[in-house]
C-alpha cells in the first residue's frame, strides 16, 4: 500500500513529460479504487494470491510488448511476474539496493544514489526517462461521497487527531497503552481522537486495547471505512499517528502532517516524505541493541522487526512530537 503511494508521483512525472503516452500498472485489485482516473493510465489487476489462474488472467490483460518496462519492485514474486511482460527496455533498480533474482530481470538500472528516502527512490525511475521531476506531486481525487462520509463521522467543530495504529507488519506495531496516553493528552488539548484501520483482527482488537486503556472518549473508525473513504478520513483529521504503515504514506500524501513511530525500520528510508520532521525514529538505538552493528553499517532498507522493537519509543517523546505539530498550528490559525 506504501509503495502504491510512491508510484503515483512517477505515473504523474510520466505523464507531464509524455502525455501521449500509454502506460499500463499491474497493481493489487484491492488498491484499485484509490489510483484517480488519469488519461493514458490503464490499471492491470493482478491477485498476488490467485496462483496461476492470476497470471493467467494477467497475462490476457498485457499487450504484445512494451518499449519500457519499470521493475519498481524486488519481491521474488514481483521479479518471476516480470518475465511474462514483454519488453525493449527493462529498467529496474541500482545494483545496492536489488534483491531476490531482480538482476535476471531488467537490463538497465536506475543511477545509484546515497542512501535515500524511497519517494526519491522511486522519482529516479521517472529521470531515467528524463522527467526533469525532483519532488514528488501526487494527483489525488476523493469522491464527493467519500469526503461527506468522512465529515460525518467527524463533525468539523474540532480538530482531530486520527490513530492509524496498525502495520501489516505487527512487529512495526506500538502498544496500546502508549497509543491511549497520547490520545488523553491529545484530547486534554482539546482534539477529537478517532481511530482508522481496516477490517482485520488485528487491528479490531488493537483498537479495542487502545479504547479499554484509554481515560477519554474515542471515536472508533477501525473497520468501518472503504480504500476511498480511509482517503476521506486521512484528509479530514489535521493529524495522524501511525507507525510505518500505508496510511502514513497516503496521509502524507494527501497534505495532513504524520506522526510516524519508526524502530523497526528507518524515518530516513520510509517515514512519511513531508513529516520527517515529526517522525519518533528509535531505528539508530535498534542496530545497536538488536544488530550490534550502527544503523549506517546495515544494508539500507534493513528491517529490524523484532517482537519489542517498538518498545524503545517512549510515550513522552510521542507526545512531544504531539504538541509541537499542535504548537505550530496554533500560529499558523494566529
Amino acid at each position: 500500500m506504501g509503495d502504491v503511494s510512491h508510484v503515483l508521483p512517477v505515473i504523474h512525472a510520466l505523464r507531464e513529460r509524455y502525455p501521449d503516452s500509454d502506460i499500463d500498472w499491474v497493481i493489487d485489485p484491492k488498491l484499485q479504487a484509490l489510483i484517480p482516473r488519469l488519461p493514458g493510465l490503464r490499471l492491470l489487476g493482478y491477485n498476488k494470491r490467485g496462483g496461476w489462474a492470476a497470471i493467467r488472467a494477467l497475462r490476457r490483460q498485457l499487450r504484445p510488448r512494451y518499449d519500457v518496462l519499470l521493475q519498481m519492485q524486488t519481491s521474488l514474486r514481483a521479479n518471476l511476474l516480470s518475465m511474462t511482460i514483454r519488453a525493449q527496455r527493462r529498467i529496474g533498480w541500482d545494483r545496492l539496493r536489488q534483491r531476490e533474482v531482480h538482476r535476471w530481470c531488467i537490463n538497465e538500472t536506475i543511477n545509484e544514489h546515497p542512501p535515500q528516502h524511497q519517494v526519491q527512490g522511486f522519482l529516479a525511475f521517472a529521470r531515467k526517462l528524463d522527467c526533469e521531476v525532483t519532488e514528488p506531486t501526487w494527483p489525488l481525487q476523493i469522491a464527493e461521497a467519500d469526503r461527506r462520509w468522512a465529515n460525518q463521522m467527524l463533525p468539523d467543530d474540532q480538530p482531530v487527531l486520527g490513530i492509524s495504529p496498525c502495520s501489516s507488519h505487527p512487529s512495526r506495531n506500538w502498544h496500546a497503552q502508549g497509543y491511549a496516553s497520547v490520545a488523553e493528552h491529545a484530547h486534554a488539548l482539546g482534539l477529537q481522537v478517532c481511530l482508522l484501520g481496516g477490517p482485520g483482527q488485528l487491528e479490531q482488537q488493537l483498537g479495542q486495547a487502545i479504547a479499554q486503556h484509554c481515560a477519554t472518549p474515542l471515536i472508533n473508525l477501525i473497520g468501518r471505512d472503504t480504500p476511498t473513504r480511509m482517503l476521506a478520513l486521512l484528509q479530514r483529521c489535521d493529524l495522524i499517528l501511525t507507525p510505518d504503515s500505508g496510511p502514513s504514506h497516503w496521509a502524507n500524501a494527501l497534505g495532513t502532517p504524520v506522526i510516524a513511530l519508526h524502530a523497526a525500520t528507518w524515518s530516513r528510508r520510509s517515514g512519511p516524505y513531508n513529516s520527517l520532521h515529526l517522525c519518533v525514529d528509535r531505528f539508530v538505538d535498534a542496530a545497536r541493541q538488536y544488530r550490534n552493528k550502527p544503523a549506517e553499517q546495515l544494508r539500507w532498507g534493513t528491517r529490524i522487526e523484532h517482537a519489542k522493537v517498538m518498545h524503545l519509543i517512549e510515550i513522552k517523546d510521542v507526545i512531544a512530537r504531539l504538541d509541537v505539530q499542535i504548537d505550530a498550528r496554533t500560529d499558523d490559525h494566529s
